[in-house]
Parts: structure tokens; C-alpha cells; sequence
């Protein structure tokens, strides 16, 4: 096994403390993450026919998964968006080409690249670029502020930015610029309205000048044709860190989960072989943003695994993705809840579509309602399953089987080489079978760890064992079901918010005295994020300035949906800790008219 410490600190001479975490990670590394015997895994009795209960991983880094997957299907689409299409052997070439101008302009082995965009083929070509040029990608989500890429770069060090022109302010901010920003632009493939609509963005963003007057701007197409030859891979590690993405805490210090090369081709490898996909003949639906482990693994890692094609879209919009599905006739479709809910009452309920060509479907991020999951069956044909996962484990663990064994409302399976186990929260022992208690994965697929954290990766990852923070139960048959979250977690259409990090922010606004923020059940987004703000009085609260100060210094889906503005103080325990749970309850007791939803 090659040293993650040794390759790093050669080739990048990096601090004692960078160096520290990386002992650390590599320690929680070696520790098995197999259990003693297959009496204790009994879901594999159950296992879909074909899906093997072990698979063999290709020793490699990612760069290797595109190169694979060219050498294969040269000539099939990789990706379309809109009128653009390219196959696998051009997006190889642009890729290394890209990791040419990175090594040109600069870029060492372990250096950090951000790569700030929507779904398009120039965020696949970056992703590839940096791996093959020896980088390590920051996803930086276009839903951020200002603020929080600037406090994510700086933590992570990124020297490079990869974005979009109209998000080129987010990584430009104050003295947080990078060293070089390469850009792209939709201008030029949206439909006629959309282009006035972009136009007027752009110059609203950007205005005539430079995207980024502190840094050396590079244009992406003009970069890439500014060489004639790529790059051939970057040698390293497969242990080497390879994303890096925020889970939380992303003002002041953020907690970033870090994923190696061998993580992400392990989840590639396990989801590959879970969907039983056929090799060169699959074409995924392909709008879960790959800002996000989830989109990242089930689209773009899965789709260069099995040399699929994959239907990009920048944003997920029920009359898009219909478009798009009875247009290009997708084989599998990767969503959240949130997305089949409004296929159904949006546009499925009003007419009927052609989604035939869909086989699977699977809904992860958050529980998938039955009626939900049911009335798409009923319009598309497609087996729907259930999953689950978290960022730290790449992010998938669990699938429902796609044989039609799946039982509604259960996470289905651990994936190949993936152990689960349901431990007591006093004791950590095996609770009985049927029992609620924490659920506990190991697998190839888990992190090395939390970006410089080793605290919190401590915490988490204890004697090889990645502890969730979620409550679940498992069966006599080996299926999973999630019951509850034993942290505070909001899921609001896939996305995580974290409670505190809103609650820190929003305490700034004037005239807050004190605030909880909570998720309540909502049959679209799964949750909402709802705030109980105290004030000193209810009649002088400026509620469209407390609504404007979440809009300029939060994620659009951190916002709060529900404003709820009392006088009295909020429940807390003797320990002066707020009584979510109570403030939950006390939203469940509310009438309709008594909740205040937010201007947004």
C-alpha cells in the first residue's frame, strides 16, 4: 500500500499539522473494515442474483476511470447537455488537455483545485483534469454565499478555481481570490429566452470587466486548445485524498469530508455492479448535482464505470426533466424524493409522458414517501428503490435490491464489502434483531477523514466503525430501515442543513434576541427549514429585513421556509440546551394559518 503521508509531504512539503492528520487518517486506514463472518451479514442470503456479496477494485486513481472508459466505448456519448454532445474518447482529450494548462500554470501533486459549477461536460472535464494532473477537488456548490467559498478556500488552500462567469463574484471575494480562475459560460447553448435571461445575470455578476481582476483568468475553451497534447496520468497513491466537500460548519472553521481516489472507484465498482447495468448501453438521467458526493458517485463515477451516457441538466425542473427523459430515453434515473414528488404533481398528473425507457430508479437523501415512490411507478414502469449513504461514505452504504424484492420504506441492503451493524447508544453492543439503535457502516468506500480535522474524525470513526448519528433497525431478512436522526439533521430536497450553523449565522440579524432553527415535514422537500426567532417585540420585528439577511449571507436551501416570531423564550433543558423536539411538537399542534411562511 502506498503511504499517503510519504507521497504527500515529498511532493508538497506540507505543515506538521497537515502532516499530523495525515498519520491520523492513515492509522484509521489500515484498521479492517470486515466483519468476522457471513452469519453476521445476513442480508446476503438475499442478495440480488448476480450481485456478487465481494468485488475486486481496480488498484487505481481516478484518472484511470475516464482513461477506462475511452479505451472501451471511444466513440459513445459520454455526455449531452442541450445541443453539445461529446464521446468518451473527447472527453479524455479535453480532460488531459485541461491537466496540461494546470501543470503548466502551476499545479503540484496534493494541491487543491475548486471547481464551482453547475452540472455541465466542463465540470466533468474538470473533475477528471485535476485528478489526472495530480489535484485534489474542493466542490464548491454554486448554492453558496460569498462567504462560505471564501471560508471553504481557505481552509482547504485552493490555489485554482474552475467556475462559471456569473459565479465568479463567489470566488473572488475580498481577499480570498485564487492564484488562477478558469472560467466557462452558458452563453451560447440555452434556448433564446434563457440567453437574455443569462445575458442580463452576467452583467448584473460581472458587469464588462474582468470575472476576476485579483487573479490570472484563464477562458476554458481557449485553455484547452492552447495545448495540442495532454496529460498522462499523475502517479501517487490510491489512498491519496482526491474531494473534498463541506458537511457542515462552513463558517469559521468547516468541516470538510475528505475522499480518496480508492474510495470513489470502490463506490463506483459497488454501485456499478448493484444496478446491474449492461457495459456501453445504459444512459443515466443526470441532475443530481455533482457538487454533491450523491450525484458525483451515482453519475459520474457509476457512469464512467459502466461507459454510460449521461444526460446533464444545470438544474433540476420537472418540465425539463420530462423533456429530457422522453427526448434521450434514459435507462436510470438518481433522485431525491423532493424531484419525484414534483414529477408527479407538476407535470405527471397533468398529462401523459413517455418515461418507459426508464428501468431504475433510485430516491436517496432523504425518506421516499410510498405514495411518492408508488404514483411514479404507476406513470414510468421503473423499479423504484430506496437508498442511503452520507458524505463521509462516498456517500452510498445501502440500496434497495432492483430485483422487485424491495420492501417500501426500508433502505434495502448494505452494498458489496459494506458492513452495518445496530448498536446501543450506552454500550455500542449489537442491539437484538428488530431493535432500534445507532447505525454503524465500514466499507472501502468510507473517508479517510475530515479535511485538518482529526478531532472530529475521532469522533466518528472508532475502532474502524463509521457511526452514522442515525437511528435504524434491521430485520430478520437483513433490510434496513432508517427511524429516526439522532442529530438535529435537516434533509430539504437532498441537501443537508445543519441547525447550529444557521442559528449562528441568523443571530446576527437586528432584533434577534434568540433563535432555533428546526426541520418540519414538508410532501415535497421532505423537510423545510423552519426558524423560531424571540424578539423583544413582535410589533417592530422587520420581518422582510430578517428574510433579507438570511437571503444575502445563506445557501438558498438553508434559508428558512416558516418564520415563526414569538416574545417567550424557547424550551430549554436544565442544561439550557433548546428543546427541538419540543418546538417540533409544538409546529405538528400549529394550524395552517398560524404558520408564516417566508416572502421566498
Amino acid at each position: 500500500m502506498v503511504s499517503l503521508n510519504d507521497h504527500r509531504m515529498q511532493s508538497n512539503g506540507h505543515s506538521s499539522a497537515e502532516a499530523t492528520w495525515i498519520d491520523r487518517l492513515s492509522g484509521l486506514r489500515e484498521l479492517g473494515w470486515r466483519t468476522g463472518g457471513p452469519g453476521e451479514r445476513r442480508w446476503l442470503e438475499r442478495y440480488p442474483e448476480g450481485v456478487p456479496a465481494e468485488l475486486a477494485y481496480p488498484q487505481q486513481r481516478l484518472g484511470w476511470l475516464l482513461q477506462q472508459a475511452a479505451e472501451r466505448y471511444p466513440s459513445r456519448l459520454a455526455c449531452c447537455y442541450y445541443h453539445e454532445q461529446l464521446t468518451y474518447a473527447e472527453l479524455l482529450s479535453r480532460a488531459e488537455r485541461l491537466a496540461m494548462v494546470f501543470v503548466r500554470e502551476g499545479l503540484r501533486p496534493g494541491d487543491r483545485v475548486g471547481i464551482l459549477l453547475p452540472n455541465l461536460p466542463e465540470t466533468i472535464v474538470a473533475l477528471f483534469a485535476t485528478w489526472i494532473a495530480g489535484g485534489v477537488v474542493v466542490s464548491l456548490s454554486p448554492l453558496m454565499v460569498a462567504e462560505e467559498v471564501s471560508s471553504l478556500m481557505k481552509a482547504t488552500g485552493c490555489r485554482f478555481v474552475v467556475t462559471l462567469d456569473v459565479l465568479s463574484p463567489l470566488v473572488c471575494h475580498g481577499d480570498s481570490a485564487p492564484e488562477l480562475v478558469v472560467h466557462t459560460t452558458l452563453a451560447g447553448r440555452l434556448t433564446r429566452l434563457e440567453q437574455l435571461g443569462y445575458a442580463w445575470v452576467r452583467f448584473q455578476k460581472v458587469g464588462f470587466g474582468s470575472v476576476c481582476p485579483q487573479a490570472r483568468v484563464l477562458r476554458m475553451e481557449e485553455a484547452i486548445q492552447s495545448v495540442s497534447q495532454g496529460r498522462e496520468p499523475n502517479g501517487g497513491g490510491i489512498h491519496d485524498p482526491a474531494f473534498v466537500l463541506p458537511t457542515g460548519g462552513t463558517t469559521g472553521h468547516p468541516k470538510a469530508v475528505t475522499l480518496s481516489h480508492h474510495n470513489l472507484i470502490a463506490q463506483a465498482w459497488q454501485l456499478s455492479h448493484w444496478s446491474r447495468g449492461h457495459h456501453g448501453e445504459e444512459t443515466i438521467l443526470a441532475v443530481l448535482p455533482f457538487f454533491h458526493s450523491y450525484g458525483l458517485s451515482t453519475s459520474v463515477m457509476m457512469g464512467a464505470a459502466l461507459g454510460a451516457t449521461l444526460v446533464l441538466h444545470h438544474r433540476f425542473h420537472p418540465v425539463s426533466a420530462v423533456r429530457l427523459i422522453e427526448s434521450h430515453r434514459p435507462t436510470m434515473f438518481l433522485a431525491v424524493p423532493a424531484m419525484l414528488s414534483a414529477l408527479n404533481t407538476k407535470v405527471l398528473r397533468e398529462r401523459k409522458c413517455d418515461l418507459t425507457s426508464l428501468h431504475s430508479v433510485i430516491s436517496g437523501g432523504a425518506p421516499l414517501p410510498a405514495a411518492v415512490a408508488e404514483e411514479f411507478e404507476e406513470h414510468s414502469g421503473a423499479t423504484i428503490v430506496e437508498g442511503y449513504g452520507l458524505s463521509e461514505a462516498s456517500p452510498v452504504t445501502h440500496v434497495g435490491p432492483l430485483d422487485g424484492t424491495a420492501i417500501s420504506g426500508t433502505i434495502g441492503f448494505p452494498v458489496p464489502d459494506t458492513d452495518a451493524r445496530i448498536v446501543s447508544d450506552s454500550t455500542d453492543e449489537t442491539v437484538p434483531t428488530g431493535d432500534v439503535g445507532e447505525l454503524l457502516v465500514r466499507g472501502p468506500q468510507v473517508m479517510l477523514g475530515y479535511w485538518d480535522n482529526p478531532e472530529a474524525t475521532a469522533e466518528v470513526i472508532r475502532d474502524g466503525w463509521l457511526h452514522t448519528g442515525d437511528l435504524a433497525s434491521c430485520d430478520e431478512n437483513g433490510f434496513f430501515r432508517i427511524v429516526d436522526r439522532k442529530k438535529d439533521l435537516i434533509i430539504t430536497s437532498g441537501f443537508n442543513v445543519y441547525p447550529a450553523d444557521v442559528e449562528e449565522t441568523l443571530r446576527g440579524c437586528p432584533g434577534v434576541v434568540d433563535i432555533a432553527i428546526v426541520g418540519v415535514p414538508d410532501e415535497e422537500r421532505g423537510e423545510v427549514v423552519k426558524a423560531v426567532v424571540v424578539v423583544e417585540s413582535e410589533k417592530s420585528f422587520d420581518r422582510r429585513a430578517f428574510e433579507a439577511y438570511a437571503r444575502d449571507h445563506m445557501s438558498a436551501h438553508k434559508k428558512p421556509r416558516i418564520v415563526e416570531v414569538r416574545e417567550e423564550d424557547l424550551p430549554r433543558n436544565f442544561l439550557g440546551k433548546v428543546l427541538r423536539r419540543e418546538l417540533r411538537e409544538q409546529h405538528d399542534g400549529m394550524s395552517a394559518s398560524e404558520e408564516v411562511p417566508s416572502a421566498d
